[in-house]
């Protein structure tokens, strides 16, 4: 298979089912948007992987999320008024439950926070905050898309969810990496 087709030149590219549009179009955006989190996660877990064990549960979640991320891409990437979904882009409802579960597995072991955090840290953290960022970015192009057509709502939540549980990993990391925490300084001038 060759890697170049030369059918993108002009600016056109097919979506799931051969229809084509702008590159620029929001639906081009929105799963680009996701495959460039997912390149962003696959560094995160790269990372992760030197301040936690192989066996981490979210060393292993990290995978995962990537594998759900290519199931949206799939679903953004298919008009559904113009052609069925095909089963490998279904989301379940159990991809958001382990975001949540893992959410809350991780709040148990942190310390309360009582102020804004600053992104960064280590390595790790800093990179998880990165993928928090252009996870949220995701979010407002996937919730601007689906002013045009509807996105299913588990494909909302789980972007959501997604967001969150990258913070609360960025601060599972610093305590791994033995980084401290910087709190916003609300007087600084």
């Amino acid at each position: 298979m060759k890697i170049y087709t030369k059918t993108g030149d002009e600016g056109m590219t097919s979506l799931v089912g051969g229809e084509r549009v702008s590159k620029t179009h929001i639906r081009v955006e929105s799963y680009g948007t996701i495959d460039e989190l997912n390149s962003q996660i696959g560094l995160l877990s790269a990372y992760a992987e030197e301040f936690l064990p192989a066996e981490d549960p979210d060393v292993l979640l990290l995978e995962m999320i990537q594998n759900h991320l290519f199931v949206i891409g799939s679903y953004l990437a298919t008009n559904t008024e113009k052609r069925e979904l095909r089963e490998k882009a279904i989301l379940t409802p159990s991809a958001v439950e382990k975001l949540e579960q893992a959410i809350d597995r991780i709040q148990e072991t942190l310390p309360p926070f009582r102020a804004f955090l600053l992104p960064g840290g280590g390595i790790a953290a800093s990179q998880a905050h990165v993928c928090r960022t252009v996870c949220r970015r995701a979010e407002r192009i996937i919730l601007a898309l689906n002013q045009e057509v509807e996105v299913e709502e588990l494909v909302r939540q789980y972007v959501n969810r997604l967001s969150d549980y990258l913070f609360i990993l960025a601060r599972k990391l610093n305590i791994a990496s033995g980084k401290e925490e910087k709190k916003w300084d609300i007087t600084c001038k």
